[in-house]
C-alpha cells in the first residue's frame, strides 16, 4: 500500500473481514498520508454489533449511511438513523449494534491516527455493560 496514497477507492482500502462482511480503512497511517485520522466503512450484518469496548487515545464520531444502529455511549442509548451521529469522546464505554433485520453500514472516524496505546479495551464482559442491554 502506497503511504502517499490520496484518493482511495474500495479496491486499494485497507479490507478487514468482519462477520461475513467486508470493512474498508479509507484513511489512516499506512494507507494514507494521514497522521491524525483514521476513517473505516463498517457493515454491521442485521442482528450483530461491537460490544461494549474503549478506545483509550481515540476520539471517536460514529456516522450511520445506511440502516439504523442502537448506538450506546456509556449508560445512555439512541436509536441513530442514516444522516444521524455520536461522538465518542476517548476513553468512554461505547457499542453499536444492529437490532433490525436489515444491514446498517456506518462511518467510524477516529483521532488521531498515530496513538501509541492499545486501539481498543473489549469491557463487554465487565459490569455495568455486561448486562447492560438487557435492561432495556
Amino acid at each position: 500500500m502506497s503511504p502517499n496514497l490520496r484518493f482511495v477507492t474500495p479496491a486499494n482500502a485497507l479490507k478487514e473481514e468482519y462477520k461475513g462482511r467486508t470493512n474498508y480503512w479509507l484513511c489512516r497511517p499506512g494507507v494514507t498520508e494521514a497522521k491524525a485520522l483514521q476513517v473505516c466503512e463498517a457493515t454491521l450484518p442485521a442482528g450483530e454489533g461491537h460490544n461494549f469496548h474503549t478506545h483509550p487515545e481515540l476520539e471517536e464520531m460514529i456516522y450511520v449511511l445506511k440502516g439504523e444502529v442502537e448506538q450506546w455511549v456509556e449508560e445512555e442509548c439512541r436509536i441513530l438513523k442514516a444522516g444521524e451521529s455520536a461522538h465518542i469522546p476517548a476513553g468512554l464505554v461505547h457499542a453499536t449494534f444492529n437490532s433490525s433485520q436489515a444491514d446498517a453500514t456506518i462511518l467510524a472516524i477516529l483521532s488521531p491516527g498515530d496513538s501509541q496505546g492499545p486501539f481498543m479495551v473489549d469491557v463487554s464482559d465487565q459490569e455495568p455493560w455486561k448486562s447492560l442491554r438487557g435492561s432495556r
